[in-house]
């Protein structure tokens, strides 16, 4: 029998026969290796430990340590749910059962909603599945005899994948777990070895669902699991789940008078008054922060003729989510991203290599046609307005622009104590343009990343057609993630735009585009600040940075007096003047998470002060009026998180 070479990670090489698999290929090199071995990765592909090794090869075991170990073990979990519910809920027709980032989902089509104890019998049906140590067996059929063989089960389905997934060719793959008749599955995997080693999952929800998410097709229920490789990740995570419930930005948007939804306008927000002033309060602070920083602002139409969306593409690829207008014979849309009207007013105006770059900054509103089974609260709705920007450059300048756009990210996330992380995404398989300009525009990101002092991961491939891209996942107060700033290169729409600069040569060039923003949406960063900061801003966000609380009638005209030197000195102050006692008063203004309570009687009435009250530290003790305006707005001026007043006594007496 011939033999192939297995190179190992560490650099270590050894012989074994052609067709060994590579389960056996662990065990040699130690039974731990061998009982640990989820996979494998073989020449960089993931494969089953069953796979056989027929040619020369560098080899790396997967284990529960691996960063691939989990999503293949909750791929994995999501096929034993489905071996669970087809045991429980006979002719049951099985959907699709992806990984997702937070777990695995698996939809079917049954006779009936699944309720919450049918979850319950599920996940213990999922445990006894687990606990007897079934085989994953991955199977090749030939694909006449799958499709056959499913359409007798009436699994139709799954016939449907099969037709779509692998036309031309003569085999597909099929995993059983034990065997057919517990459970199948067109998959090409791969999975982990046994359902033993399947031990820390839990169901969490259902909701309705279509095949393949469009609403005209068979409807769906669709079961959300996680899983992990430890019951203490489990458990962390589940901890996590219950923290995000408290912090639900749609619970805490309604319970502090920030926005509301009405059925007659789905998707749209209706921002209340404290939740405009927090909107404008974010929308003024990034003019702060663009305008010194050389950026123009901008607006453009909301409504376009059909002709524009064909010159840049978006008509053939993305008309479905635009809302299309019918006017005097003409078909207009209503915008769903500024681009092509920022191409349109930098064409307006001849521009010179000197004038470069140009940065137009932009906050209308934008709206885009999402299923409304995706709407979610502010996370995913249909109109919303961006921190959008286009800046254009040569392609010399694209170094020094990415990395002042890298500082500004830097800048803005360090003010709302957001950890990030940054990912560069590099020429996809398929792209415009030559290989050469995307060889530069990479190594010039690269270089803007190391000057930024940034470190990045490398995401190869995953570019956008027209261009390289940086991505920024923020890390909020609870651990989740969430990508929100973007800088994407393009040099395809100033083609289609016939975008010119003159040059120091006298002739027209093309300039590069730089898309990006920071906060993303608007609506979508206030939904994370909400439930980053559990509802309680930091004193500059806060749409009420101070309330006074009179302790009688008698108090109020100098509570009013108060209220009335906060709001001239530019603080955002109200006047609780309800006929209730203070205690109560104050628990009003901590549940409304209200930075600062000011309570004014009879002494402070006399002495010109203010009894000064955190939401965070408690009683601060009796302040003078200038000097809490004083401390309030350097809190203020500096973004500080935390008071900027210190306790001097307890106050208690104020409170009396």
């Amino acid at each position: 029998m011939s033999q192939v070479t297995v190179t190992l990670p560490d650099g270590s090489s050894r012989s074994v026969s052609s067709g060994t698999p590579v389960r056996d290929v662990a065990a040699e090199i130690s039974a731990g290796l061998a009982k640990a071995a989820y996979a494998a990765l073989v020449n960089g592909k993931l494969v089953d430990l069953s796979y056989p090794l027929e040619t020369d090869a560098a080899v790396r075991i997967v284990t529960d340590k691996s960063l691939e170990a989990l999503p293949l073990l909750r791929h994995s979990t999501a096929h034993l749910m489905a071996a669970a519910v087809t045991n429980l809920f006979p002719g049951t027709q099985c959907g699709i059962g992806p990984a997702t980032d937070e777990g695995f989902f698996y939809d079917f089509i049954v006779d009936r909603p699944f309720v919450p104890e049918d979850l319950d019998a599920i996940e213990q049906k999922m445990r006894e599945l687990a606990q007897q140590d079934l085989l994953y067996e991955r199977q090749m059929w030939r694909r006449d005899e799958a499709k056959a063989f499913f359409a007798k089960r009436g699994e139709p389905l799954k016939v449907q994948l099969i037709d779509e997934k692998t036309e031309g060719q003569t085999e597909v793959s099929c995993y059983t777990i034990k065997d057919k008749e517990t459970f199948i599955d067109f998959c090409v995997g791969p999975h982990v070895p046994s359902t033993g080693k399947l031990k820390a999952f839990k169901l969490l929800s259902t909701s309705n669902a279509y095949w393949k998410g469009d609403a005209r097709n068979a409807p769906m229920q669709r079961i959300y699991g996680t899983a992990f490789a430890s019951d203490k990740e489990l458990k962390a995570y589940l901890a996590q789940i219950e923290e995000a419930k408290k912090r639900d930005h749609r619970k805490l948007g309604r319970e502090l008078g920030l926005f509301t939804f009405h059925q007659w306008a789905p998707g749209a927000a209706f921002w209340l008054d404290k939740g405009t002033t927090l909107y404008n309060t974010l929308a003024n602070y990034m003019r702060e922060v663009l305008f010194p920083a050389g950026y123009v602002e901008v607006k453009t139409p909301l409504v376009y003729n059909k002709a524009l969306w064909e010159r840049s593409g978006h008509w053939a690829h993305y008309k479905d989510n635009m809302f299309l207008i019918e006017s005097e014979g003409e078909t207009m849309s209503v915008k769903p991203m500024n681009c092509p009207g920022h191409f349109l007013t930098y064409a307006s105006t001849t521009h010179s290599y000197r004038d470069l770059p140009v940065r137009f900054h932009e906050q209308t509103p934008l709206h885009r046609n999402e299923a409304s089974g995706v709407l979610s609260g502010l996370t995913r709705v249909r109109q919303f307005s961006q921190d959008d920007a286009h800046c254009f450059i040569t392609p010399e300048q694209i170094g020094d622009e990415v990395e002042r756009l890298i500082r500004l990210v830097q800048r803005v996330y360090g003010d709302f104590a957001l950890p990030f992380t940054a990912k560069l995404s590099t020429r996809p398989e398929k792209f415009m343009g030559e290989i050469a300009t995307w060889d530069h525009a990479e190594a010039q990101l690269k270089e803007a990343l190391v000057r930024a002092k940034l470190e990045y991961t490398l995401n190869e491939g995953d570019g956008a057609f027209y261009g390289p891209k940086i991505d920024f996942d923020v890390t909020d107060a609870i651990g989740r993630k969430w990508q929100c700033a973007t800088i994407q290169l393009d040099y395809q729409q100033p083609e289609n735009f016939d975008l010119k600069y003159i040059g120091a040569d006298n002739a027209e060039h093309r300039p590069v585009v730089i898309h990006r923003a920071i906060f993303g949406s608007f609506e979508r960063f206030i939904a994370i600040l909400i439930e980053h900061y559990a509802g309680a801003f930091p004193l500059w966000l806060a749409p009420v940075q101070a309330i006074v609380l009179p302790i009688s009638d008698r108090h109020q005209p100098y509570a009013a007096t108060v209220r009335d030197k906060l709001a001239a000195a530019g603080l955002r102050a109200e006047l609780d003047d309800r006929q209730e006692k203070i205690g109560y008063k104050i628990r009003e203004a901590q549940l409304q998470k209200i930075p600062y309570m000011l309570v004014t009687g009879d002494r402070e009435a006399a002495e010109g002060t203010v009894s000064v009250r955190s939401r965070s530290a408690g009683d601060l003790g009796a302040r003078p009026i200038d000097a809490f305006v004083a401390a309030a707005k350097d809190e203020i001026a500096t973004k500080n998180l935390g008071s900027a007043l210190k306790a001097q006594g307890s106050g208690t007496e104020a409170v009396a």
